[in-house]
């Protein structure tokens, strides 16, 4: 039986939906790498913060300082796993835990609030693997996955009047969900502080005093706010900036779902809304008001967000995902229709999930391979190489990416190399970067390269880097997918492996570099 007295349907079961959320860890499974793009740099400062103390190669390339900042999720949590299982497993494990959790809160979220599971909200569990997920964001996915379930936690107090028990419990869990990442704090608090704000006003009517009861229970989620002011009054905060970008705001709303095929992406993000669409009209279907305030709160955070928080970028465009989720959770159906009319809603729902966790695999076990064919450079790399790599970038902002741009950084995870891919955001991260040898070469955006010069881009073509970086401050040479250049650009180098697409030279230091062609 449901909550509300009524048969709990076969999509309801505990069961099926314990294996539809095992499911959601498939994707990640065959990949030895997770290809999602920025964490390779990710895992390079994770191996930084473990051995920096015993290694003399990573204390000359890197300086770290451990300090509290709103954005140490999976940095903390390497270091116990690590031991148990290598660092690159350990984060493996902690990415394929983030759709698995992100899908637990979803459902989890739907069953407190319609008190059953409605059969569209399958639609709403591949946004787990939306756009900010395959670009990496990890810490930041972690802080939503945990912020969904919490949010659930909160619901469920609030519906059975344990309000004193939610106090207490929410304290710690915002301080630590504000650790993981700022962004999964912040959304908790905008989530919770709808949720009360309906919970009120269906209890006492109006909205003035829903309002102040709302941020009345809501304290308990405001000690993050101390951290927030110290981190920031220490000089390390990072900037914050970029704000009202319409053009842009617009184009992420496209790319919620991109992954690889930008058709069958757009087309998925279409039905979706078709499917909000539909609902709004069909007779057996209705909307959560208080889930549907949520989501009107999303969007209005996300039409305020600037581009750029805290030094870290895409800011705004971290919540799209979500905001659609919401709007599809939020859908439920109407007291007293059978089962019977909502058969081809489950099997379109179902259908839609499988489809997409069925692409999402795909599209991974072939970024996977790829990476692996590209990171066998490495057996070839001796331990604390001063390394320097270009990885091809096209102009624009293509669909599909190889997801390499920061592949260079797992030389610093199995070699401690020093490579130049990571990033310089003072108060953003705690990793600080050395090589005052290098200039303009030693650190993101570096190692991106182009055919030609990139409009309003800070990499350059390939061709004026292999000519200016300074040769004598590395001694391997690493190209990923390079674009076609002159091999007089590459002369006093020894090519010492090649796999047809990606190439490994050492550096000759006693060579001059050959003439810049015309």
């Amino acid at each position: 039986m449901n909550r509300e007295g009524g048969p709990r349907h076969w999509w309801d079961d505990k069961r099926f939906l314990l294996l539809v959320v095992i499911i959601m860890a498939i994707p990640l499974l065959l990949p030895q790498l997770p290809p999602l793009v920025d964490l390779p740099g990710h895992m390079a400062r994770y191996r930084v913060s473990l051995d920096i103390a015993s290694s003399p190669p990573l204390q000359d390339f890197f300086s770290f300082q451990w300090r509290l900042i709103g954005n140490l999720g999976i940095d903390l949590l390497v270091i116990p796993l690590e031991r148990i299982f290598g660092l690159e497993l350990a984060v493996k494990l902690i990415v394929i835990a983030i759709p698995v959790l992100t899908a637990s809160g979803m459902i989890w979220i739907a069953r407190e609030v319609h008190g059953q599971i409605p059969p569209t909200l399958f639609f709403a569990l591949p946004l787990a693997y939306g756009h900010p997920f395959h670009f990496g964001f990890v810490n930041f996915a972690l802080a939503m996955a945990l912020a969904l379930n919490a949010f659930a936690l909160w619901l469920r107090l609030g519906r059975l009047g344990r309000l004193k028990l939610r106090a207490q419990l929410f304290v710690p869990i915002g301080l630590l969900l504000w650790l993981c990442h700022t962004f999964g704090w912040a959304t908790l608090c905008v989530l919770a502080f709808s949720a009360e704000l309906v919970r009120d006003h269906d209890e006492e009517g109006g909205w003035y005093l829903p309002f102040v009861h709302a941020a009345i229970q809501c304290l308990s989620l405001a000690p993050p706010m101390l951290l927030m002011l110290a981190w920031r009054s220490d000089q390390g905060g990072g900037e914050t900036g970029d704000w009202f970008k319409w053009d842009i705001k617009w184009r992420w709303l496209t790319m919620i779902l991109r992954d690889r095929w930008m058709d069958f992406d757009k087309a998925s993000v279409a039905m979706l809304v078709v499917v909000l669409l539909w609902a709004a009209v069909a007779r057996i279907l209705q909307f959560s008001r208080m889930l549907m305030l949520t989501t009107a709160f999303l969007c209005v955070t996300y039409v305020l967000l600037p581009r750029v928080v805290f030094g870290s970028a895409y800011a705004d465009m971290r919540l799209t995902p979500y905001m659609l989720a919401f709007a599809l959770i939020a859908i439920r159906p109407k007291p007293g229709e059978g089962s019977r009319a909502f058969l081809p809603v489950i099997i379109a729902s179902l259908l839609f999930f499988g489809v997409r966790i069925g692409a999402t695999t795909i599209s991974f076990a072939e970024h996977g391979a790829r990476a692996n064919q590209a990171l066998a450079a490495l057996d070839h790399v001796p331990r604390g190489a001063r390394m320097i790599s270009f990885v091809r970038r096209e102009c624009g902002l293509p669909w599909d990416t190889s997801r390499m741009e920061h592949l260079p950084a797992m030389a610093t995870v199995r070699r401690h190399a020093f490579t130049n891919d990571q990033w310089n955001m003072p108060g953003g991260q705690l990793l600080a970067i050395k090589k005052a040898d290098a200039p303009g070469f030693d650190r993101d955006a570096s190692q991106l390269v182009s055919t030609r010069r990139c409009y309003r881009e800070p990499w350059r073509p390939l061709s004026t880097s292999l000519a200016k970086f300074p040769r004598d401050a590395f001694d391997y040479l690493w190209l990923i997918d390079p674009p076609a250049y002159d091999l007089a650009l590459v002369q006093g180098m020894t090519r010492i492996w090649s796999n047809g697409r990606d190439v490994l030279y050492r550096i000759d230091h006693h060579a001059k570099p050959g003439q810049k062609p015309a």
